[in-house]
């Protein structure tokens, strides 16, 4: 998908490469050393990223860039919420801008390219655990893309000296739960051990 925003040169959202690990990591690093997006506080190293990549990748699910001019501006991708088996049509939002990309629109067109393509997956619901109730950003990119407040975590976090709250929103994709999804079966009856 190619748009534009602010800047006269166009905008290309894509899915991510290997090539892009190094500026993926980069965007990363700023938001576990200067942001309260992300409660992670030792920074993951490029290793760490291409694992985490192959994991989403592994899943069938996105995992996008937002580039201009050849230079990775923000990623975004979606995964299990949590990894047991019920959760695979339920999946969590992530999105990472840099510093200089914030504030352009960005984050909202990668959020909306991301709900397209994890629809075109399967997935019937997403959330976003947004990082620090302050964080308005986020909040509003969310909020403006169908994401509902469904509730706050207070004090769920500590990072830089003070208490985070997280901010929990959803969104239904697709058909939502209104229909079982294609090829699912109910889960095969179990008998209680003696």
């Amino acid at each position: 998908m190619t748009t534009t925003t602010s800047s006269s040169a166009p905008l290309l959202i894509r899915p991510s490469l290997e090539g892009d690990i190094a500026a993926i990591q980069q965007i990363y690093e700023h938001a576990v050393l200067h942001g309260t997006g992300t409660f992670e506080t030792d920074v993951p190293d490029r290793a760490e990223m291409a694992r985490r990549r192959t994991e989403v990748l592994s899943r069938s699910l996105p995992y996008l860039v937002a580039e201009r001019d050849g230079q990775v501006l923000g990623f975004a991708y979606a995964n299990y919420f949590r990894p047991r088996l019920a959760y695979r049509y339920f999946v969590e939002d992530s999105i990472y801008l840099s510093p200089q990309a914030q504030g352009q629109g960005v984050g909202r067109l990668l959020l909306a390219e991301l709900i397209a393509r994890c629809e075109a997956a399967g997935a019937r619901q997403m959330v976003a655990v947004i990082g620090d109730s302050q964080n308005l950003g986020s909040i509003g990119v969310h909020r403006a893309q169908g994401f509902e407040d469904i509730g706050v975590m207070k004090a769920a976090g500590w990072k830089f000296g003070k208490w985070l709250d997280v901010v929990l929103m959803q969104r239904q994709l697709g058909q939502g739960d209104t229909s079982s999804p294609t090829g699912a079966t109910a889960a095969p009856a179990t008998t209680p051990s003696a």
